[in-house]
């Protein structure tokens, strides 16, 4: 049986979607399913530091990292700055296909949102997530912005056919203001999406023990 594939994209960067990446990845975990995180494209490698290393050390499930670039810009922009050489998208659908057969959860994480180029053709996260047939999970702000950001981003992926299996808040800040207040109850509402989960800020200083005691009691 053909194990199920779980995109993770973002409404943006910074939204916090390599720790909703983690918080997928130890349920999964938990539940008993054997999985991989996989990080097709990993931009601004130059310090070492990487969102697949981060989501291992938060839940010591197995990644795996594919194309890296030094510069922290849009895929397609850094390989073109270097006369880098990066593969289609395709190739990463057939490669996260491949490794659902051998898995029963492939947890893949975007770079940037929906709709940043990760390869020289205009080849996408939401190209990805159609060809595959995955789940996909957007991640979205706590701020404002968020619902024009998030029903775009969930605009996009129905355009294409895809219907997103629901919204996790990345970041919730330890004293939200009204417009977080709000939007936690808006964006289930305008999208039509169930909020799954909402991550406190700072999540991603905890240690793995921690994170993964507490990684349980974020979802709604």
């Amino acid at each position: 049986m053909t194990g199920a594939i779980t995109v993770v994209t973002g409404t943006n960067t910074g939204v916090g979607k390599t720790i909703a990446t983690a918080v997928l990845a130890a349920r999964a975990h938990a539940a008993g399913e054997r999985l991989v995180v996989v990080k097709p494209c990993q931009t601004g490698t130059v310090d070492g530091d990487s969102d697949a290393r981060e989501v291992a050390g938060l839940t010591g499930v197995e990644v795996q990292e594919w194309t890296t670039l030094p510069e922290p810009l849009a895929p397609d922009t850094a390989a073109r700055r270097i006369g880098a050489a990066i593969p289609p998208v395709v190739e990463y659908a057939e490669r996260i296909q491949a490794l659902a057969e051998s898995y029963d959860r492939v947890v893949v994480e975007g770079a940037g949102g929906l709709l940043v180029r990760l390869d020289t053709d205009g080849g996408t996260l939401l190209d990805i997530a159609a060809a595959t047939g995955a789940e996909v999970v957007v991640v979205c702000a706590a701020g404002l912005g968020t619902l024009n950001h998030t029903e775009l981003t969930v605009g996009a992926l129905r355009a294409r056919g895809v219907e997103p299996t629901g919204l996790i808040i990345g970041a919730w800040p330890s004293e939200p203001g009204l417009a977080e207040i709000c939007n936690r109850d808006d964006l289930p509402a305008h999208t039509g999406l169930p909020l799954l989960a909402v991550i406190p800020d700072g999540a991603g200083a905890l240690d793995r023990v921690a994170f993964l005691a507490a990684s349980t009691t974020w979802w709604q």
